[in-house]
């Protein structure tokens, strides 16, 4: 291969690509310092902290996994102990701006 040509090509390979940059903006997950149930507590502390769920969906799978809905968040729970806790998704009003990352 000719020596000019095998330069070029090594040349040609190391240069750094050239693209547009995208930003997608984070969705706004709710209020940061929002209280949530704790993995491990039970459904009666969550009742007892929290009031009744908005709704409660019944059991599901083995073991049985239950989830109660509040307005903004849900719980999951295995048998009688929270599993986890999620936020729910909060669209960003007109007046608040969407977070940039």
């Amino acid at each position: 291969m000719h020596p000019l040509l095998l330069l070029l090509l090594i040349v040609s390979l190391n240069s750094p690509a050239n693209a547009d940059g995208i930003k997608i903006p984070l969705g706004q997950q709710g209020l940061a310092n929002l209280p949530l149930p704790s993995r491990g507590d039970a459904k009666i502390d969550v009742l007892d902290r929290f009031g009744l769920a908005d709704e409660e969906h019944p059991a599901v799978g083995q073991p049985p996994i239950t989830r109660w809905d509040y307005h903004d968040f849900s719980v999951y729970f295995e048998g009688n102990r929270v599993i986890d806790s999620v936020v729910h998704h909060q669209h960003p009003s007109p007046s608040q701006p969407e977070r940039q990352p």
